[in-house]
């Protein structure tokens, strides 16, 4: 298929609105991009400035462990004592070996 002297004068007028058409597809691309980073960047501002809502905090503040004990200090006292009173079970069979952890190995 050959192209007519006629279809060349037709390409060449319209050669310069293509030319347009085109460059304003390239800065509309453009254009999208910045309009899409302003909103980006006021979303993230919006969100820095805005007052983040608190957790759940429950029923009530939660007890701290405080130098003396406190009541949480006094709970792992108490687990820890029941544990000393069980009774061993008599079915284990506990093997100590006095060499156990005396000796260190330092080859490589």
């Amino acid at each position: 298929m050959a192209i007519s002297p006629i279809d060349l004068q037709t390409l060449f007028t319209q050669a310069d609105k293509v030319g347009k058409q085109e460059a304003a597809q390239r800065e509309g691309a453009a254009i999208q991009q910045a309009i899409q980073q302003s909103q980006i960047q006021r979303h993230t501002d919006e969100r820095i400035r805005a007052v983040n809502e608190a957790q759940d905090m429950g029923d009530g503040a939660e007890e701290i462990k405080d130098k003396n004990g406190g009541r949480k200090g006094q709970e792992a006292e108490d687990r820890r004592r029941d544990r000393e009173e069980e009774p061993p079970a008599e079915d284990k069979t506990v093997i100590s070996d006095p060499d156990l952890g005396r000796n260190i190995d330092v080859t490589l």
